[in-house]
């Protein structure tokens, strides 16, 4: 694969509903950057599993990464507790992680001309995918926090959830990103932590636009 140079990278990484889905969206559309949220690669995976039980395999897997277009990601059928668990599941086999790893590095090295970078959020975004980029965020907010974000997320699509079990879910999905062997969540060194508990969108934007525009403009 060959990589872009004097491209903005932008690594995220962080456990579910912390918000770095959107902050990333929000870099991308400021600075010009390819966004991919690679949770959803898994969620779309993760879905093709329970859509394909019998034939689910890992050359049905490859022509599925072939084929993808970022547009594929979008899809609201990927935002089901039942999806997010299935992703969750398929995400500790590392044959999965080693098919999926092209297809991140393809986004973040080497995005489409008419974009100035790249910026990726997911799990282990900068201890494996984009070990040097440019920025690294380790964006986090409090259990409750991120539980009451997910509920109205599925409030606002008709999902029929109750807190009690959004809490219990994301419980246990952290538990599972931050304990896997491969592609663990966890916060690196090098990473600029961002707790998102008592933040808006706007104000946790600025905070973050403030770091990137000290560093391209120095």
């Amino acid at each position: 694969m060959k990589k872009r140079k004097n491209i903005i990278t932008v690594a995220i990484d962080s456990p579910a509903a912390a918000g770095a889905g959107t902050q990333a969206k929000l870099i991308a559309k400021h600075y010009n950057l390819l966004q991919l949220d690679t949770g959803r690669i898994y969620r779309l995976i993760g879905k093709l599993k329970l859509e394909n039980p019998k034939k689910f395999s890992y050359s049905l897997i490859k022509r599925k990464m072939n084929s993808l277009k970022i547009k594929n990601l979008q899809s609201k059928k990927l935002l089901t507790d039942k999806v997010a668990t299935s992703a969750s599941i398929i995400a500790k086999d590392k044959k999965i992680r080693s098919i999926v790893h092209k297809f991140q590095q393809k986004c973040a090295y080497s995005p489409p001309m008419k974009y100035a970078g790249s910026v990726l959020d997911g799990r282990d975004i900068i201890t494996v995918q984009v070990k040097d980029a440019m920025f690294k965020f380790f964006i986090t907010a409090s259990l409750k926090v991120r539980s009451k974000r997910r509920f109205k997320e599925y409030k606002n699509l008709k999902k029929k959830i109750t807190f009690k079990e959004v809490l219990k879910s994301l419980k246990n999905r952290d538990k599972s990103d931050r304990q896997r062997k491969y592609g663990a969540l966890k916060k690196t060194k090098d990473s600029i932590l961002i707790n998102t508990t008592k933040l808006s969108r706007k104000r946790c934007f600025e905070k973050i636009k403030v770091i990137m525009d000290r560093k391209l403009n120095s």
